[in-house]
C-alpha cells in the first residue's frame, strides 16, 4: 500500500468516526427509543437505545465505498451480496426488537436466516487445518459448523452487551488487533471492514462510556470473520458457553433472560460498570497480543496459544461462581 493510500484510509475512518458522533448525537436528541430499566437491568434511569445503528450505518457506508471504489480489494461478488444482506438483515430485525420488544425466539429466527442466507451465498467454511492431523475437508459438516459459529457467535456477543461500554469497547480492541494483522497479511477487505467497525464503535463508545447517554440495542450484535476471531473474542465465548452450561446443568430455562453472565455477577458483586468493562478491555487486549504472536507461529505449536488463556477463564469463572453463591446471587 502506498503512503497516498494509507492517508486516504486514515482520512476516511475519521470521517466515518466524526459521521458516527453525529448520528450519535441524533439518536439522543431526535429519536426515543427507549430502554426502560427492569429486574435484569443494570442502569436506574431510561436512556436512548439502539446506538448500533451508528454501527450499522458506518458499516454500510464503508462496505459501499469498497463497492464502488474498491474493485481490486473486491471478494467475490456473491460473497459480498451474501456478507451484505446477511448483514443488514440481522441489523433491521434487531432493530425491530428495539421497537417492539420481542421474544428472543424471534430474534434467533432472523439470526438463523441470516446464516442461511449467507451460506446460500457461498460463506462456508470448506475445509480446516487441526494439530497433528493436517487439513481436513469438511464437506457437509462444514455447512453446519458455518450455521452454528455465525449463529453462535452472534449471540454470544448480543449476550455481552449488557455494561457500559463494554460490547464497543471489545468491538473496538478486537477490530484493531484484527485490523492490524490482515493488513499484514494482505487481506485487504477485511481490513477495511475493520476499521469502518472501529469508527463506528469509538464514535458510539464516546457517548456510552464511563457514563451511558446511549445504549447499543440489539442492532450492534454483528457477523465477526473467522482465523484468529476465537482467540480474539475468546472472553465472550467462554462466558457464553460456561454460562449456557451451567444453566442447562441446574435446569434452568436457557431460552429465559437473566443477569447471571459472568461479568453481570461480577458487577452484581458491587464492582462498577467502569472497573468491570476495563477488566473486559485488559482482557481483549492480552487475547489480541496471543493473536499477533499466533499467527507468526508456524505448525502444531499454534494451538497452544489458547491454554493460558483457557487456564485464566477458568480460574477466573470458578472465583466468580463461589462468590456469587455465597452472595446468593446464584
Amino acid at each position: 500500500m502506498t503512503r497516498y493510500a494509507f492517508f486516504t484510509h486514515i482520512l476516511f475512518a475519521v470521517c466515518l468516526f466524526l459521521i458516527s458522533i453525529a448520528v450519535c448525537r441524533f439518536m439522543i436528541n431526535r429519536v426515543k427509543i427507549m430502554d426502560v430499566p427492569n429486574r435484569r437491568s443494570s442502569h436506574d434511569f431510561p436512556v436512548p437505545k439502539s446506538g448500533g445503528i451508528v454501527i450499522v450505518i458506518t458499516f454500510l457506508i464503508g462496505v459501499l465505498a469498497i463497492w464502488f471504489f474498491g474493485d481490486a480489494t473486491m471478494i467475490k461478488k456473491k460473497y459480498f451480496y451474501g456478507f451484505l444482506f446477511s448483514a443488514v438483515l440481522v441489523a433491521a430485525i434487531s432493530l425491530y426488537d428495539d421497537l417492539t420488544a420481542r421474544p428472543f425466539i424471534v430474534k434467533l429466527a432472523s439470526h438463523v436466516i441470516a446464516a442461511t442466507v449467507a451460506i446460500t451465498f457461498g460463506v462456508v467454511i470448506h475445509s480446516i487445518s487441526l494439530p497433528w492431523t493436517g487439513t481436513i475437508q469438511l464437506g457437509i459438516a462444514g455447512y453446519i459448523i458455518t450455521f452454528l459459529w455465525i449463529v453462535g457467535l452472534t449471540n454470544a456477543y448480543n449476550f455481552m452487551d449488557g455494561l457500559n461500554g463494554m460490547a464497543a469497547g471489545q468491538a473496538v480492541i478486537t477490530s484493531l488487533f484484527f485490523c492490524f494483522i490482515s493488513f499484514n497479511q494482505g487481506s485487504t477487505f477485511v481490513y477495511i471492514i475493520c476499521y469502518t467497525i472501529i469508527s463506528g464503535s469509538l464514535g458510539f463508545l464516546v457517548f456510552n462510556f464511563p457514563k451511558p447517554s446511549l445504549f447499543m440495542g440489539d442492532v450492534g450484535s454483528a457477523h465477526t470473520s473467522l482465523f484468529v476471531i476465537p482467540l480474539l473474542m475468546f472472553n465472550y465465548i467462554y462466558d457464553t458457553l460456561f454460562t449456557f452450561t451451567r444453566r442447562l446443568i441446574n435446569k434452568e430455562n436457557v431460552f429465559a433472560a437473566h443477569r447471571s453472565h459472568l461479568y453481570q455477577l461480577f458487577n452484581r458483586l458491587g464492582h462498577s460498570h467502569v472497573t468491570v468493562s476495563c477488566f473486559q478491555f485488559c482482557v481483549c487486549i492480552t487475547q489480541g497480543i496471543g493473536a499477533v504472536i499466533m499467527i507468526n507461529i508456524q505448525g502444531n505449536q499454534r494451538v497452544f496459544i489458547f491454554l493460558p488463556f483457557l487456564l485464566f477463564q477458568v480460574c477466573y469463572s470458578v472465583l466468580i461462581t463461589a462468590k456469587a453463591k455465597k452472595a446468593a446471587l446464584i
